[in-house]
Formats: structure tokens, sequence, C-alpha cells
């Protein structure tokens, strides 16, 4: 950690100052030090090596280069610090120093840093009292080392370091033209960002990109869902129920066959998720009493039911007033062998096909439109339809 006297000691050279009100404000790497203070790459990494031995900067690994900044404190933020230029613009030399009055007579001082009263003679402590310095405490107040201020939000080094960096942005001429090319080399950085975005605008849902998925982008819009008594409508194994669970109140998940049931009730065992209760039904003839949930879900399950019509009349007797139907379903395609792989009954639907049936059923608002189509053959689509149960 850095004391007083290293700060001192560090801070007298003027461009190690640039360097440092510009790490206050930024996390920078030498190539963008070098085009903001037009110095040498050698020239800047000395600075830096400096800065960082004394302990006023500290760096970290990004890529093929390294960012530095202005040291933080141990477990704080270092933005937590920063000030803005208007902020520093109001510091006066009095915060520096507070206990200098201003129009105060200071004691000259002899080169061996002692006051120019002969020895053993008296000095005013800040409290006016007189306080005689003599023998081996004196020799230990002249030949002490400065001790090392632990750099915390509130040390005298660390106020001191930022009310100097307040007064070094008034003084110092090249301060605003500083600060004003770092803003363009900020801007340059953002704009490698974007042109990165630009070049794979319009292929980006098809390029690997890290960290984005359907599962996340599903899992945040889950957070944004109101709790509330949901129906998965020939649910399988329940692996959706046990996604909804996150934030349902319940989720009463329906399948016609035993054994996906059982596998589903054991998921939700082995998660110790208690809030989906698996019931075997037909998507015809639901185990749901009327106006039991709030919102129903049909996931690339209806096209498996005999009778669509009816299915999605269960759905809305099984609806409270006000609730909604989503429909994720196949579009229309003439795939004949689905009969056969997936126990298809129907080759999916036309969005007038599912906009009518759910119209016919009672529900109102209704809208159906494609929301993906995949990439290889027989390049399946898949439609989203929504309808709600008038109040």
């Amino acid at each position: 950690m850095a004391s007083i006297v290293k700060i001192l000691r560090v801070a007298a050279d003027p461009n190690r100052l640039r360097i440092l009100l510009l790490l206050r404000a930024e996390e920078l790497s030498v190539a963008e030090l070098q085009e903001i203070l037009a110095m040498g790459q050698s020239t800047i990494s000395t600075h830096l090596a400096q800065l960082k031995q004394a302990g006023l900067v500290e760096d970290r690994r990004t890529g093929k280069s390294n960012l530095y900044r202005l040291a933080s404190p141990p477990g704080t933020d270092a933005s937590a610090f920063s000030r803005s230029p208007q902020e520093e613009s109001g510091t006066s030399v009095s915060v520096i120093f507070p206990q200098i009055e201003p129009n105060a007579a200071v004691a000259p001082i002899s080169p061996e840093g002692e006051n120019e009263n002969s020895p053993g003679q008296s000095q005013r402590s800040p409290g006016n009292k007189v306080e005689e310095i003599s023998g081996p405490r004196r020799a230990a107040s002249k030949n002490a080392s400065p001790a090392p201020v632990a750099m915390t939000p509130e040390s005298p080094a660390r106020t001191f370091l930022d009310d100097l960096l307040a007064c070094a942005a008034l003084e110092i001429p090249q301060a605003p033209h500083d600060q004003a090319a770092m803003r363009r080399v900020l801007r340059k950085r953002q704009d490698k960002t974007r042109a990165f975005f630009d070049s794979v605008a319009g292929r980006l849902g098809r390029d690997y990109v890290p960290g984005k998925s359907w599962k996340s982008t599903a899992e945040a819009l889950l957070r944004l869902m109101p709790p509330m008594t949901i129906a998965d409508l020939g649910a399988g194994e329940g692996a959706f129920a046990l996604l909804l669970a996150q934030r349902a109140k319940k989720v009463i998940a329906v399948d016609s066959s035993a054994r996906m049931i059982e596998v589903g009730r054991e998921q939700a065992a082995r998660n110790a998720i208690n809030n989906v209760d698996f019931r075997l039904g037909d998507m015809e003839e639901l185990p749901i009493g009327a106006g039991e949930v709030e919102l129903v879900f049909f996931t690339q399950s209806l096209h498996h039911a005999l009778h669509p019509a009816r299915a999605l009349e269960e759905a809305w007797r099984i609806l409270a007033p006000g609730g909604r139907i989503a429909v994720l379903d196949l579009a229309k395609h003439r795939f004949e062998e689905a009969r056969e792989l997936y126990a298809d009954e129907w080759l999916g639907f036309s969005e007038a096909e599912l906009e009518a049936m759910l119209e016919k059923a009672g529900f109102t608002e209704v809208s159906a439109s494609a929301v993906d189509k995949e990439p290889e053959a027989p390049q399946f689509q898949t439609l989203l339809a929504v309808g709600t149960k008038p109040s």
C-alpha cells in the first residue's frame, strides 16, 4: 500500500500525474495511453511500472493485453472513488492541507529537516500546546521512515491522493486535452464492438455466440412472469413443466402416457420440486376443474390430439376468466414420415387454422405467426398462437 511520501515521490513527474488522472476515470491499455498521451511505449511502460510499484495503479489481464486503473482499496470498486471533472474543479489547496491556515506563517525548514530553532527548543503542536522534543525521541522522529498507510476510502493517503489529483486536473495544462483524447479512444473501442455486431447482423442466431442460448433467454422471461397456476398439456416427461415450476405457484402437467407421467414425477422428486402436479389424462378430457388455471401451454403437443379443436375447447374450460393460452406447434408441412417417426396425428397447422380453432373455442385477442424455422430438411417451422379467455 502506498504512503503519502511514496505518493509525493512518484507524483513529482507531471506525466505520471497525467496517467493517474486518466486511470482514475477509465481502465486503459498501454496502447491506448500511447495514443492519448502521444508518448512512446517504453516511456508509458516505465511510468506504469513505477506507479504499480508504489501501489497507485493495478492491472488485469484481458486477452493479449493488460488494462490499468487507479488502485482500489481491498474489497472495494475503484469506480467508487472516481470524480468527474466538475467535482474536481471545486477542490482547493486547503482541502489537501486542512491544518494550514490561509495566512499562517510557516517556520523555515533547515536542510536536515529540523526547525531552525535551536536544538531542544519547543515546537507548537496543532493544539497550541508547547511540547519539548529532545533526546532519543527526537532522534527517532528524525530517522524514522514513513510507515505505509493503508489505502482505504477514508485513509489519509487515499484522501491525499484524491485531492492531489483534483488539483492536478486544474493545474496541468494538458489535462483537458488528455480527457478529450481518452473519450475518442473509448469511442474507438465501442466502434470496434459495434463493427463486430454489424458484421454478423443477419446471421447472429445461426452463429455460435458464447453464453447466448435459448435456455438462458427462457429463464430470463420466466423471471418476468408473475406467479400463477399453469397447465402444461401434453407435457411428456415434464421438462417444460419443471422449468415453469421455478416461478409458478403450481404447474399441472397432463399427459396420456403413464410411463411419461412416472418419469416426470421421478425427475421432480430428484430435483426436490414439489409444485408440479403430474396427472394422467387426455387433452380432450382434461383431469382439471373448470377455471382452475390462469395459463395454458401446448408445446408441440396439439398435433398429437385426435381432435385439436376439442382440445382447445377443453383449454378454454379450465382457464379462469382473463386467463391466456399459448400454443407452440408445427406449421403445416408435407413430411409424411412424421406420422410413423413421431406418432403425429396432424402434419402441423396453418396460421389461419390455428386462429380459427381458437376463436371458435371462445378465445379473443387471437393471433398466430411463425417464430422459428429449422435449417435442415425437412425445415420444420414453428408457429406461436395466443389467445385470451374473456373476463
